[in-house]
């Protein structure tokens, strides 16, 4: 009977922003900077937005047509100044004062629109299931699942943070890894945001050790 050789790939993804080595489930894209293509993690999209780099296969189609119909359009508003610049001053400022006149007549003034506030809840209970929706509305439930593929389910609290009343903070943690994410109900449309992430637990104070919550093998949040 012959032996045969079974070796396992040990290939390791390494973010070029955080410089962090993937976990095994964890999705990273493709992104153009300065002509080079780098690798980023989901948790530092936002980052490699920031600096200016451009997600591979995003980039705009050129299309020469329009390019060359814009440059006609005007290179015949230069003809048509010069002709009217041509046929005397007084000719020129006929027609400047009579679409300054009509501008002015048929575009009236619109009243400014009121800054919207959203309500941020009053209770703690009402903030932390608030939050809860928010998160998994979001497409990070999807970075919990591909972690918790390899290193089993986390433990989740979701606490309004004692500095700013309008934030909740939730925490995922395991024992090799956590990652806080940060929501503030009075934004119009709240949104998730990466607030911090580390290797060690008791890099975490005692409170976002406490578990509240659980997150099913989707990644979504319920609390418990």
């Amino acid at each position: 009977m012959n032996t045969r050789d079974i070796r396992t790939s040990n290939t390791h993804v390494t973010c070029d922003v955080c410089g962090r080595t993937l976990l095994r489930g964890e999705h990273a894209e493709t992104y153009l900077a300065g002509g080079t293509r780098r690798t980023v993690c989901e948790l530092c999209s936002s980052r490699a937005l920031h600096e200016g780099w451009v997600r591979e296969g995003s980039m705009p189609a050129f299309d020469p047509g329009e390019a060359a119909t814009e440059r006609r359009s005007l290179l015949g508003r230069l003809r048509t100044r010069r002709e009217a610049e041509a046929a005397g001053p007084a000719v020129a400022a006929e027609p400047e004062a009579r679409s300054s006149s009509s501008s002015s007549s048929s575009a009236p003034s619109r009243p400014r629109e009121p800054r919207r506030v959203h309500a941020v809840p009053t209770s703690v209970e009402h903030k932390v299931s608030s939050a809860v929706e928010v998160f998994n509305s979001s497409e990070y439930p999807r970075t919990v699942a591909g972690v918790a593929r390899s290193l089993g389910a986390p433990g989740v609290s979701v606490r309004p943070s004692g500095d700013r009343p309008s934030v909740v903070n939730v925490v995922v943690s395991w024992e090799l890894c956590w990652y806080r994410y940060e929501i503030d109900l009075s934004d119009e449309r709240p949104s998730v945001r990466v607030a911090g992430q580390g290797y060690e637990l008791d890099e975490l104070p005692a409170e976002e050790l406490e578990v509240n919550a659980a997150a099913n093998d989707r990644g979504a949040l319920a609390l418990g």
